[in-house]
């Protein structure tokens, strides 16, 4: 069954566009229809659902967690000795991943779409003029369609290619290719030392690649993220066998007979790799992931006098600045205030919000805080890197608190040091630390790395936006034993350090 088939293909006319039907796109349709008389519609040229789905953080994650069942039971006595020197078993572990991903299909997807009131249209789409979509579908027709009152901007982002000589003749992965693998190359060069890279290089390690490099330019890896971070996954990816490159870049790649398979990654001869220290690194494979660039450049931007290529500056309510009226707006990596999954979801929740209430004649008057408003939400951004150990974090750093101008006071504690986190592993590695705004006294910032800090994250997000004081704080009770305990130790750090000042 074709799951457009729903559609009346003569209709041209929808109260809502969606330009990109990713996970952001979805939200913001459904919160501009769900609740009013809207009625809208996505336009993808994909598979609905989008990077996050099928190439990203869905794929990455099935990929990473048997790594880290795997080396969470290596390390608990009574479970250890059954896996004990264990591989994964790498087919299953694909299998799954391709269960995960529904085997590259959206049927369930655009199902859900049509389910929920949403329409989808296949097509890559441009807009015309002021609320104006032509869409040119796969078959190359085209057809015009039309907004009674808002497109949104859901275009995302794609992998960014240096300027290398010989590198994009020589085919690198990217991040689609290394979450979709179908081998494991026995070499693998890395380039880049961010959240993608690190957690690609924990699942390849963990699959088996048995000579992987990771190079990058920074001194370390994860450098938005405290320093101590990047120092622990790098201590625990060498401590693998992953040979790391810092401060290192390439000047030059070469690679005979690179072909794309046309199943989404390539094989070809031996890849050789040059740094610019004069070392020479070989592989069967180069990934490349050093950042994004937003796919805003063949969207048809300059027809309403904006130009295309770069973020979309917008407002608090994700509005487009620079275009007439309040029509346009742009969420996820297309608007780059967070190029996370959950920061675009959030950002549309509140543009569907926001064109609901335009259209309901609400006005412009949103308070800062409210449903109406993603100013708040921006002020605590949350992110976990799913490495071996997790890093989680919130907010600013103590270096980016005073790059700012914030006057903080820090306090940091060594998670192995908690009761709950021995019972976990005797071996356990961590550490936590909290930024805190002295003029407040409440949370600008919190990281925590360590097996299983992933569900931290949410505790100092919450602390973060309710701008709870630290007097209050130490009223939140951490249950014992956990490793929120981790809260407690860390105001009690603070507090000694506030007496002994």
């Amino acid at each position: 069954m074709h799951l457009t088939a729903a559609l009346d293909p003569a209709r041209s006319e929808w109260d809502v566009i969606v330009l990109g039907g990713a996970a952001a796109g979805e939200n913001a349709a459904q919160y501009a229809t769900q609740f009013s008389d809207l009625d809208a519609v996505l336009v993808e040229a994909d598979l609905v659902g989008g990077e996050c789905s099928y190439w990203a953080c869905m794929p990455s994650k099935g990929l990473l967690r048997p790594v880290e069942v795997l080396d969470d039971a290596s390390h608990v006595p009574g479970v250890s000795s059954l896996v004990d020197g264990g591989e994964l078993d790498v087919p299953a572990v694909l299998a799954r991943r391709d269960v995960v991903v529904h085997g590259l299909s959206d049927d369930s997807q655009v199902e859900w779409a049509l389910g929920a009131g949403i329409d989808v249209v296949r097509g890559y789409g441009r807009l015309t003029g002021e609320r104006r979509v032509e869409v040119t579908d796969p078959s190359g027709e085209t057809r015009t369609l039309t907004a009674r009152h808002a497109v949104v901007i859901d275009t995302g982002s794609a992998p960014a290619v240096p300027p290398v000589p010989g590198l994009r003749e020589a085919r690198p992965w990217t991040s689609r290719d290394t979450t979709n693998l179908h081998h494991v190359p026995p070499r693998v060069v890395i380039l880049g030392g961010g959240v993608a890279a690190c957690e690609a290089a924990t699942w390849l390690n963990g699959l088996g690649v048995a000579e992987l490099s990771l190079v990058y330019r920074d001194t370390r890896l994860l450098t938005r993220q405290e320093p101590f971070a990047g120092q622990l996954v790098a201590e625990r990816l060498e401590s693998a066998g992953v040979r790391l490159f810092p401060g290192r870049s390439l000047t030059e790649v070469e690679r005979h007979n690179a072909r794309d398979t046309g199943v989404g990654w390539t094989h070809g001869g031996e890849v050789k790799v040059q740094l610019d220290d004069g070392n020479t690194l070989r592989a069967d494979e180069i990934v490349v992931m050093a950042g994004r660039v937003p796919r805003t450049d063949d969207i048809g931007l300059a027809s309403v006098g904006i130009t295309g290529g770069g973020f979309l500056d917008v407002d608090d309510q994700q509005t487009v600045r620079g275009a007439t009226g309040q029509w346009l707006y742009a969420i996820g990596d297309a608007c780059g205030r967070a190029l996370l999954t959950h920061m675009g979801k959030y950002q549309a929740r509140v543009a569907g919000e926001v064109i609901a209430a335009r259209a309901a004649g609400g006005g412009d008057a949103f308070e800062r805080g409210s449903r109406f408003s993603s100013g708040e939400g921006h002020r605590a951004v949350p992110q976990v890197t799913f490495t071996v150990p997790e890093v989680g974090s919130v907010g600013m750093t103590e270096a980016a608190a005073y790059a700012a101008g914030v006057d903080v006071e820090t306090a940091e504690y060594d998670m192995a040091a908690l009761a709950g986190t021995y019972v976990m592993r005797e071996d356990y590695t961590g550490r936590a630390k909290l930024v805190i705004d002295r003029a407040t006294d409440t949370l600008a910032g919190a990281t925590f790395v360590g097996a299983g800090v992933a569900e931290l994250v949410h505790s100092a997000t919450t602390a973060m936006v309710a701008r709870l004081p630290v007097a209050e704080m130490w009223h939140v009770v951490p249950s014992y034993p956990t490793a929120s305990e981790v809260w407690l130790r860390l105001l009690e750090t603070l507090d000694a350090g506030r007496r002994a000042a």
